[in-house]
């Protein structure tokens, strides 16, 4: 399968080092670099603002998705390609969904774990079969395989969800595992 959209989920806040936000501008000129169009949550703010304005410098496409109430809150992104207004959170994460061909996790806070296990939860009951890469630098989703693990030892799950997700040390690595290794622009 061709990797044509990347939904990025990530922080509506900056976190709290420098390393957060390097990496949020890395993944949207990454993607834009390699021809993928960016879907995300449509905020200005934070990791998720970062992402869509590298990937807009770039040249690149980006799709923003947010609901009527956030549009404030988050300060909807002005600059988007494209840019959908839903009704509700439940109708964001839909067409974030529909309209992505894989996932790309970057740091965030409640929002972004919401997400993630969604479209694991989807995956897992086999109504997704999109990859779902996660960028641990640093460690950040080191809890979150502990979480996994906690609740296999605890035989709430079995072990095969340890495959529903890709984790990844870098960037790099989860555009590798994306099939987006190489820029397309590249490859020509």
């Amino acid at each position: 399968m061709s990797v044509k959209s990347v939904c990025v989920f990530c922080g509506s806040r900056m976190g709290g080092h420098e390393k957060f936000r390097k990496l949020a501008a890395a993944a949207g000129s990454g993607l834009a670099a390699r021809g993928v169009t960016v879907v995300y949550g449509g905020g200005a703010l934070g990791l998720m603002g970062i992402v869509s304005n590298a990937a807009l410098d770039a040249g690149g496409k980006v799709t923003g998705i947010i609901p009527t109430f956030l549009r404030h809150a988050e300060v909807q992104h002005m600059r988007l390609t494209r840019a959908i207004i839903t009704n509700s959170m439940l109708d964001r994460k839909q067409a974030m969904i529909d309209l992505s061909d894989a996932f790309l996790i970057l740091p965030g806070g409640l929002g972004t774990l919401d997400e993630l296990f969604e479209v694991l939860t989807w995956r897992q009951l086999g109504q997704l079969d999109k990859p779902i890469v996660l960028v641990g630098e640093d460690g950040f989703w080191q809890p979150y395989l502990d979480l996994i693990e906690h609740t296999i030892a605890q035989e709430f799950a079995s072990a095969s969800i340890r495959g529903l997700c890709t984790m990844t040390d870098n960037l790099d690595a989860a555009f590798g595992a994306l099939g987006l290794a190489e820029s397309r622009a590249s490859q020509g």
